[in-house]
């Protein structure tokens, strides 16, 4: 097939991430070498920018100007939580016919892969050619083909350095100390918790994640073993975890349950999600741990944004990768003229390398933590797990010791 000449259209879907502008400035600088390319254009919030047609011409911007933008955390472009159908869909590719264009790079997770397939699928029905490629991005790093995702590693580099700084402050104010971190269906970033151990006794003692059944009496037991034994306990536990399934089968998010219980009604998002953000899940797994083991010291958080977009701690493996996936979009489209998704290879200990998986292999789909990566108690994560993150936090991990000295002797 012959090169398409047109515009390209970008766009960034879902959650920000600290490395999601990364992936749009390597696929507007590769984009804009392209003899065929007429205006790199950028759509704002996604893909309710496409459809009113509000965008911004990403030709005209400096690249010293991308170059700062690709080191900002967030998505530059404004993003969205929309979920197109069909219909929607239709939309899209009635504006990228209106205005002649012939390359779509879509930056997301699992809905927004998706969206590109639906676009894609509707352009051939129509004769229209259109080349299309998710970029990946994701924190919770639950695409399915990839090794890991863009963003993960940072958001895990975060996760790692503060439960490290937790695990400090309750080693000096012993008590119990429970973190609630993003994780709807899988615990990748729960589990990057684990990397913040250097001592035997240090935190997290527990880490829970979805893939496992929750346990509210298994939690109390467990967390009274690690309190008698170390005087104090440090638990990690994703926001989807979950107790028990409806009639249905489906699982019901513990953080949902709860709420039923309590006589309120849990919110939904566009997409039909349980809205799980917030702190009611860490506030009533620490009250339920105050009263029924009768410690007085308990504490809790919920980490929320803050993982997403912290720009101090941003992973520099990450940083290249998000780059180099924006990147390999332009090339594909521009130079190979095919469609697909863009996915990372991980080879040797440590490379990794660049593949074209098909729409429909990533599109909707959610990768979990492998029973190998999860202990068998199902409250902690594996050493192959560990040997998996270590190389995807990035180089100068902050480094906490302890005082090593004797005892005085005094009189």
């Amino acid at each position: 097939m012959s090169r398409l000449r047109g515009r390209v259209v970008i766009a960034q879907g879902g959650g920000p991430t600290a490395v999601i502008n990364q992936s749009l400035v390597g696929a507007v600088l590769e984009s804009r070498k392209f003899p065929d390319i007429t205006d790199v254009w950028g759509a704002l919030h996604g893909v309710r920018g496409i459809v009113n047609e509000t965008f911004v011409n990403l030709s005209e911007a400096t690249t010293h100007n991308l170059e700062r933008v690709a080191q900002t955390p967030s998505s530059a472009l404004g993003s969205t939580r929309d979920k197109p159908d069909a219909e929607y869909c239709h939309r899209i590719f009635n504006v990228f016919r209106k205005h002649d264009v012939r390359y779509f790079f879509y930056i997301g997770g699992n809905d927004s892969s998706d969206t590109v397939r639906i676009v894609n699928e509707q352009a051939d029905q129509e004769g229209y050619e259109l080349r299309a490629i998710h970029i990946p991005k994701t924190v919770d790093n639950d695409l399915p083909v990839n090794d890991h995702c863009p963003g993960y590693p940072s958001a895990a580099r975060f996760v790692t350095c503060a439960i490290s700084g937790v695990n400090a402050d309750n080693n000096a104010l012993s008590g119990v100390y429970i973190a609630v971190i993003m994780g709807r269906h899988a615990g990748w970033l729960t589990a990057a918790a684990a990397l913040a151990r250097k001592h035997d006794d240090d935190g997290p003692h527990l880490v829970y994640v979805p893939e496992r059944q929750f346990s509210i009496d298994r939690y109390l037991g467990d967390i009274d073993r690690v309190y008698q034994q170390h005087g104090r306990c440090i638990v990690a536990l994703s926001e989807g975890v979950w107790a028990t399934r409806n009639e249905k089968g489906k699982e019901i998010p513990l953080a949902a349950d709860l709420m039923s219980k309590a006589g309120r009604e849990p919110q939904v998002d566009a997409h039909g999600n349980i809205q799980l953000s917030g702190g009611a899940l860490a506030d009533e797994l620490a009250d339920i741990v105050q009263k029924r083991l009768n410690i007085k010291r308990v504490r809790s958080d919920t980490f929320g944004y803050l993982q997403r977009s912290f720009p101090g701690v941003v992973s520099n493996i990450d940083a290249c990768e998000a780059r180099e996936v924006g990147e390999k979009a332009a090339h594909y489209a521009c130079r190979h003229n095919v469609d697909g998704s863009v996915v990372i290879k991980r080879i040797g200990n440590y490379a990794v390398k660049y593949e074209l998986a098909r729409l429909t292999d990533i599109a909707a789909k959610t990768r979990r933590l492998p029973d190998e990566y999860i202990n068998a108690d199902g409250n902690h994560v594996s050493d192959a797990f560990c040997n998996y993150l270590r190389p995807l936090l990035g180089d100068d991990l902050p480094c906490l010791e302890r005082l090593s000295a004797p005892v005085a002797r005094v009189g």
